[in-house]
């Protein structure tokens, strides 16, 4: 999923694998390997690296097919209640989805490599 979404984002920014890999610092068969879905699990750095230089938002690279995960109204509403009631600002919340993506997706890759 994460390799896909990079191939994808670097194909569309126009960008080669030798590009991106220069640009991130990261070495070009390890991007090749994260972009075959070899490497699952990179580093947060790596991530952060990588959606700088690709000029999208950490979640763009880790978003799965949204129909997988979407929330009932009711569902939604208690959530943000949730959150109101712990105290997180409306300003806040880009930077705490961006966490929650990459714990979700940390999460499901444990998952799948423990089965």
């Amino acid at each position: 999923m994460i390799g896909q979404n990079i191939l994808k984002i670097r194909k569309a920014k126009g960008l080669t694998l030798s590009e991106l890999a220069e640009r991130s610092k990261v070495s070009k068969s390890y991007l090749s390997n994260i972009e075959r879905n070899l490497k699952q699990n990179p580093s947060i750095q790596v991530m952060e690296k990588l959606a700088y230089v690709l000029d999208v938002e950490l979640n763009m690279l880790l978003e799965e097919d949204e129909k997988k995960h979407h929330l009932s109204d009711q569902e939604w509403t208690d959530f943000v209640e949730e959150l109101r009631k712990s105290g997180i600002r409306k300003e806040q919340l880009r930077e705490y989805k961006t966490i929650l993506e990459f714990i979700k997706w940390r999460n499901e890759y444990c998952a799948r490599e423990s089965n």
